[in-house]
């Protein structure tokens, strides 16, 4: 088993690769201090089973560097480990695309359990962080249905997420602002009820696009 720790601080590194070798002492860790040295050894090592990672490093904003990770490496599940306990900071996380949502406080037990159940592909909110019921997928309408609730622009943004385009990338072609941009692929999660972007692409693999934007009042 190959997991990746991406995190700016050594001490929290070292604590979280400690607790990681007392649950699974055969693991092959790899550390990373940044997104862009995180997507090197993920491009270096395509057999990384797990990406476990803090939202808030240097030069990183917001979510960037979780969506960045989920757009280049789509199959490598990311588990968040993140000094924030906000119940909606880890819908969030979800719904751009991880596979859990762990705070740095924590303990280690839950920290184990966390990894096992995201490796073997559940998603993972300790409780009390409110994760999404997934009874709810039960009580979905057709996805044709919930593609119809989209604006014109939103289908636009589902577009260029289909095409795996980032954020800033959707903004520059849009002329929006990144902030405009989160907004609208909140709604989309929202209105296709779906928890992440790679859930969305999954989901709308089938479509046929332009078909529907055919169908869009100008």
């Amino acid at each position: 088993m190959h997991l990746l720790i991406v995190d700016d601080h050594p001490l929290f590194r070292d604590a979280l690769a400690a607790t990681i070798r007392l649950a699974h002492p055969d693991a092959t860790l790899h550390e990373a201090d940044g997104i862009e040295p995180a997507c090197t050894l993920l491009a270096a090592h395509r057999g990384i089973d797990l990406t476990l990672l803090d939202l808030s490093m240097r030069g990183v904003t917001g979510f960037d560097g979780l969506v960045t990770i989920r757009a280049r490496f789509p199959r490598t599940p990311i588990l968040v480990v993140s000094g924030h306990e906000d119940p909606r900071i880890a819908r969030e996380a979800l719904q751009h695309g991880a596979a859990g949502f762990v705070p740095k406080a924590m303990d280690k037990a839950t920290l184990t359990r966390a990894i096992s159940e995201v490796l073997s592909g559940a998603l993972f909110v300790p409780p009390g962080l409110d994760a999404p019921a997934p009874a709810a997928r039960a009580k979905k309408a057709p996805l044709p249905e919930r593609v119809a609730r989209l604006t014109p622009q939103q289908l636009r943004v589902l577009t260029m997420i289909r095409q795996g385009k980032l954020n800033k990338q959707i903004a520059h072609e849009l002329q929006v602002g990144d902030s405009t941009v989160k907004a609208h692929v909140s709604e989309i999660l929202r209105k296709l009820e779906v928890i992440s972007r790679t859930q969305i692409v999954i989901d709308t693999a089938a479509l046929d696009f332009e078909q529907i934007h055919n169908a869009q009042p100008a």
